[in-house]
């Protein structure tokens, strides 16, 4: 890690607390470390996608991990004087703790610096926005963008854009495209229109992440039917 990464992450670390954000305990000088929280269950990416014998998980999980994601982001955006954008959501930066019932999002170091990020994170591009690589002007939309990527992930658990193949110009050519990652078949009506809003190609047309999180919780609130 640069100085000059450590000194942004340790910055934006000590501005946030909240329970589905990793948290910052001190740091250190010389060497240059911070100590933080630690995620004994690892990243959501590596639950997703790791070798055979996969863990099992059900759709409640699935849906409260994203939930859990959009309520850590929605606190980013809310701060004062003005939102902090992570820019660089995607499952390896999302750790579990509590036997992988909650959520925390981690690596702050590239919340500001936008020439690092675009050199250091190669290995984002299947999540993020198209005006983020295109250098035009972005806000905290890009973060909704990636968070609609991360719920058709962990719904389908497969990598988004795995097909395309290639570099990650190739990923960045087709979503600049218009290309996206197939629908779901059977997939909720609701859920999938949150879904297709979060990536669409117009950042004003997403939703806001404080709406993703309302529509997260009442989509998973139990019904009022006896069945239940």
């Amino acid at each position: 890690m640069s100085r000059n990464a450590f000194l942004v992450e340790l910055r934006q670390l000590s501005r946030v607390n909240h329970p589905n954000i990793v948290k910052l305990y001190g740091s250190c000088d010389n060497p240059v470390c911070l100590v933080m929280e630690y995620a004994e269950c690892g990243s959501l990416y590596n639950l997703l996608h790791s070798a055979e014998p996969q863990p099992h998980y059900t759709a409640s999980h699935a849906m409260s991990w994203c939930l859990q994601c959009a309520q850590g982001v929605a606190y980013l955006h809310s701060m004062k004087p003005k939102a902090l954008i992570h820019r660089d959501l995607k499952p390896p930066n999302l750790l579990l703790v509590a036997r992988g019932t909650v959520l925390k999002i981690c690596d702050f170091g590239t919340a500001c610096d936008i020439q690092t990020y675009m050199t250091n994170n190669k290995g984002s591009a299947a999540w993020m926005a198209p005006e983020v690589f295109e250098g035009s002007n972005y806000s905290e939309k890009c973060d909704v963008f990636s968070w609609g990527i991360i719920l058709w992930e962990v719904i389908t658990r497969k990598k988004p854009f795995d097909e395309i193949g290639g570099s990650a110009f190739c990923i960045m050519w087709a979503v600049h495209r218009g290309t996206r990652p197939p629908l779901i078949k059977d997939l909720p009506e609701p859920i999938e229109t949150l879904m297709t809003r979060c990536w669409d190609k117009e950042p004003s047309q997403r939703p806001s992440m404080e709406e993703v999180k309302n529509t997260m919780s009442n989509l998973m609130k139990p019904s009022d039917s006896p069945n239940r």
